[in-house]
C-alpha cells in the first residue's frame, strides 16, 4: 500500500491545532506494538496558516513521513490539498486520512465508515430503522448523513437549531434528507429506530434536553458521537427509556482502522483492550 520509494520505518502522524488532546498515538502506538511492526505515530500541531506548506512537504519523495490523519481545522484544506481525492471525501468535501502512493498524496475520510462499523460491530440489525433522526448540522454530522444515505436508510431527518445549516446539508446529499428545526423532535422521534446526536450537547458536562426516546420504536437505538463522558445524557435518557444505546467511542477508534493499514500495512482489530486503553486515558485525564 505504501509507496515503494519512502523511508522505512514508516512514519506517519496526526496533524490538527491544537492537537494536544488527541487519542490518535494511543490507539496507533498499541497497534503498532500489537503486531509488532515496525514503525511511529506522532502529534505534529500545525497553524492553518502553515498547512499548505506542511502538506507540499508530505508530497515531496524526501519526506520521511507516509501520510497520516488530518483533525481541525484541516479537513477541508486537505481535500483541496490532496492529488487524489476518493469520492467518499469528495462529496464530504473534507478528507480525515492522507497517504503516499505512486508519487502521490490521497485523501479520504473514514469517519463515516468509523461510525457504521461501530454500530455494526455494537448492535447488529441497526440498520433496519427506517427513520433516522440525526440531531446536528455541523462538520460532524455530513460523514454520518452520508453514511446512513448509503446504507439505504429510507428516511433521514436532520435537526438542527438554525434550519437553513440543516437545509444546506439537504442540498448536498440530496434524498432522503429533510431538514427540520428543533421544535419537530418530538413528533419525528414518534415511531423512529435510530436517534443520532452529532451536536455537542451534553459533551463535557454541557446541558442537554430531555427528548422523548419513549416514543421511538421498541427495537430503536440511540446513539451519541461524544464519548467524553463515555454515557452523555442522550444515553442515559434513552436507557431510562428502555431503547437501546450505543457510546461514541467506538467510532474514534473503528475510523482509525483504514489508515493503519494504508500506512503499515496490516489491517487493525478493535479489540475490548483498545477501548479499556483509551477509557483508562479519559479518566486520567478528567
Amino acid at each position: 500500500m505504501r509507496d515503494s520509494r519512502e523511508t522505512f520505518p514508516p512514519r506517519a502522524f496526526v496533524a490538527g491545532y491544537p492537537i494536544k488532546h488527541s487519542r490518535s498515538p494511543l490507539i496507533h502506538g498499541h497497534w503498532l506494538k500489537t503486531y509488532d511492526l515496525q514503525g511511529s505515530y506522532e502529534k505534529i500541531a500545525v497553524e492553518p496558516d502553515r498547512f499548505p506548506e506542511f502538506v507540499d512537504a508530505l508530497k515531496q519523495e524526501t519526506s520521511s513521513l507516509c501520510g497520516g490523519n488530518v483533525t481541525i481545522p484541516h479537513k477541508e484544506a486537505a481535500c483541496r490539498l490532496a492529488d487524489r481525492v476518493d469520492p467518499i471525501a469528495e462529496e464530504l468535501g473534507a478528507a480525515n486520512t492522507l497517504w503516499r502512493k505512486d508519487g502521490l498524496l490521497h485523501a479520504t475520510n473514514t469517519d463515516g465508515i468509523g461510525f457504521i462499523a461501530n454500530l455494526d460491530t455494537q448492535h447488529p440489525g441497526w440498520d433496519r430503522a427506517e427513520r433516522a433522526v440525526v440531531l446536528g448540522a455541523g462538520g460532524a454530522s455530513r460523514a454520518i448523513l452520508q453514511s446512513l444515505r448509503d446504507r439505504g436508510i429510507s428516511e433521514i431527518h436532520v435537526v438542527n437549531r438554525t434550519i437553513d445549516r440543516a437545509r444546506e446539508l439537504v442540498d448536498r446529499f440530496g434524498a432522503p434528507l429533510e431538514a427540520h428545526g428543533m421544535e419537530a423532535l418530538d413528533a419525528l422521534l414518534d415511531g423512529a429506530g435510530l436517534f443520532v446526536n452529532t451536536s455537542s450537547l451534553g459533551m463535557d458536562g454541557a446541558p442537554a434536553p430531555d427528548l422523548p426516546f419513549h416514543k421511538m420504536r421498541g427495537d430503536g437505538l440511540v446513539t451519541d458521537i461524544v464519548y467524553v463522558p463515555l454515557m452523555t445524557p442522550f444515553l442515559l435518557q434513552a436507557n431510562e427509556a428502555g431503547i437501546a444505546t450505543v457510546d461514541g467511542l467506538g467510532m474514534l477508534l473503528h475510523q482509525a482502522a483504514p489508515g493503519f493499514e494504508k500506512w503499515f500495512g496490516r489491517k487493525p482489530e478493535v479489540t475490548q483492550e483498545l477501548r479499556q486503553i483509551v477509557l483508562d486515558d479519559i479518566e486520567a485525564h478528567a
